[in-house]
């Protein structure tokens, strides 16, 4: 099964809130999305519901405090054990990423109205947090002065200090240090690091093996 998930806000397969949310997929080529419709629930569309389960784990991989999962009748199809949120202060999370792309900052401000919509992935650091994900999430709070967020505490694999040490090194020490940047920059800027990074880590594992 091939799942792909989509970057995009402009895919007429898809709804506007689906895309917003990126919470739009391929599954096989064919579309399916999940709308969230509370901090902890969502609403899941697609033709064939034997693909759902698959498309919930890879879905949830990003977004682990969903965890009541609906089909459009309102009808439940799946529960997962609830993730505990816990309320960081904005200050004392480290990113994990330096760039925030201007398209995903205008997508995450149509539908995150205050701290409590936004909710992240973190891990324990020093006297504080790391930022998984959900760093547009953040760039927004710092924009807005908001204080505090929510966030999930999760796990994560050796990738992350190598993103955090660049991140220091550049002077991103805090969600509002992040640059922001045209998306065009943004895919030139960041999806180069990153393919950089993991082609480098691969060949260092290559010659271990």
């Amino acid at each position: 099964m091939d799942i792909k998930r989509i970057d995009s806000y402009t895919d007429e397969r898809f709804s506007r809130t689906a895309l917003l949310q990126h919470g739009a997929y391929l599954v096989d080529g064919e579309p399916y999305e999940l709308e969230i419709t509370a901090h902890d629930r969502a609403v899941i569309r697609g033709k064939d519901p034997s693909v759902y389960p698959a498309l919930i784990e890879e879905f949830r991989f990003h977004a682990p405090q969903v965890s009541l999962f609906y089909d459009e009748e309102g009808g439940l199809l799946a529960e997962y054990p609830r993730a505990e949120l816990v309320t960081v202060a904005l200050r004392d999370i480290q990113p994990s990423q330096f760039y925030v792309d201007e398209d995903k900052l205008e997508a995450v401000g149509s539908f995150i109205k205050s701290a409590e919509d936004v909710i992240v992935q973190v891990i324990p650091w020093e006297n504080g947090f790391i930022s998984l994900d959900g760093h547009t999430r953040l760039y927004l709070a710092a924009l807005n002065g908001w204080e505090r967020v929510r966030a999930v505490v999760s796990e994560t694999d050796d990738w992350v200090w190598l993103f955090v040490g660049e991140a220091r090194k550049r002077g991103v020490l805090s969600p509002a240090d992040m640059k922001l940047v045209s998306h065009a920059e943004y895919k030139v800027l960041w999806d180069n690091f990153c393919d950089e990074v993991f082609k480098s880590g691969s060949q260092m594992q290559d010659k271990e093996e």
